[in-house]
């Protein structure tokens, strides 16, 4: 059994330099709640919250954390970190209705499911990629990711000296300045380069298909979000039929039936959970094996700081199946800081250790400068 004995959350807030650029807004910091579990034995556990946006959303949700999910995940014995996701995301529903909510509360409860497996993990001795039912770490593939539309190629190629061997471009700025930084980055790169490109919900279906008709001319791997999260999954099954590029999404999507929706239609080729947005590793783990059993590739969305990105290589590492795992090409000191040791990336793919649950913490004393304070009245 696992009894907590407190939760702890951490704000942080590092400039970004220089700002990053999608279709529906710039990031002009970098933010990042981590959220620390300790059971009455002193074990401990590591989560990430989700926290992109709004600009102030990262103390909003490491509030919510302290003021409803410490009284609830402090309140009984849990015999498996699922029992404690599924108890939380129960006693929270009402309150996602009536505030209207539901995101951020679904985004803390799955930074607080991370924070607790990874605590049930280190109390096994046992690394998460394995008690989440992988068999061995076997490298996974990376993607260098959010590669903004200013001067793309100059990134890119910084990122392929590094090692990476795949490359995500953001698009929906115009289609003749996506298709000419796609055209930058295929001269810079080579053929043999891996592109993507992500429209973060830029366009309407005759848009879309328009685009991906003049975009698959640089062979790219998968078109990201073309349509709004909101569409129906007979609409991006169109979208498939109307142009030849393969469609990636559901970085946006929460719960069970919403992916299902969506793996009943041929449409999304390419599932992307965000495990801290929504179902940590118990809902994400789920929506990644009926993803592979249906023939589509899990590849993991994740943008922000060092935790959750440690957290969804192990989840792509204990699923297995053909698929990438998304890092961040963008400078942001949170990412090496707030997960230490750094991993090692050879030939565009890292392969996991043995060491017991996420195999790494945060760098505390290191990041304390870009630390937040939060203020504690109302969290009582």
């Amino acid at each position: 059994m696992i009894k907590i004995d407190r939760l702890e959350a951490f704000v942080y807030r590092a400039p970004a330099e220089p700002p990053v650029q999608t279709s529906f807004g710039l990031m002009r910091d970098r933010p990042a709640v981590l959220v620390r579990v300790t059971d009455t034995d002193g074990a401990q556990g590591w989560g990430e919250i989700w926290c992109n946006f709004p600009t102030v959303g990262a103390e909003h949700r490491a509030r919510l954390a302290l003021a409803y999910g410490a009284p609830l995940l402090t309140s009984r014995p849990w015999a498996h970190p699922g029992q404690a996701f599924a108890h939380l995301t129960d006693k929270l529903a009402v309150l996602a209705l009536q505030t209207g909510e539901a995101g951020p509360l679904q985004q803390m409860v799955a930074g607080l499911d991370v924070a607790m497996w990874d605590l049930h993990a280190r109390r096994e001795n046992r690394p998460l990629w394995q008690m989440l039912g992988g068999e061995r770490a076997a490298p996974v593939q990376l993607y260098a990711s959010g590669i903004n539309p200013t001067d793309p190629q100059v990134l890119a190629a910084a990122k392929r000296d590094e090692g990476y061997r795949a490359f995500k471009l953001k698009v929906g700025f115009g289609l003749q300045r996506d298709l000419a930084n796609l055209q930058a980055m295929r001269q810079a790169l080579g053929p043999a380069a891996v592109l993507m490109a992500d429209a973060n919900q830029a366009w309407d279906m005759e848009t879309a298909c328009a685009a991906g008709e003049r975009l698959a001319a640089f062979d790219l791997l998968w078109l990201e979000e073309p349509l709004r999260a909101d569409q129906p999954p007979q609409c991006w099954s169109e979208l498939a039929r109307r142009q030849p590029v393969r469609l990636a999404g559901g970085e946006n999507l929460a719960g069970l039936a919403q992916f299902d929706a969506f793996l009943a239609q041929a449409g999304m080729a390419v599932i992307q959970p965000d495990l801290g947005k929504w179902g940590g590793f118990t809902g994400c783990a789920e929506v990644a094996r009926r993803a592979v059993q249906a023939g589509r590739w899990y590849c993991p969305h994740w943008l922000g700081a060092g935790i959750g990105l440690m957290a969804s290589m192990h989840l792509k590492t204990a699923i297995g199946g053909p698929g990438y795992v998304e890092v961040d090409a963008n400078p942001n000191p949170l990412r090496e800081l707030l997960a230490m040791p750094a991993w090692t990336l050879s030939e565009g793919s890292v392969t996991l250790g043995a060491q017991p649950g996420l195999g790494v913490v945060p760098d505390l004393a290191g990041a304390e400068r870009y630390r937040i304070d939060l203020p504690t009245s109302g969290l009582a």
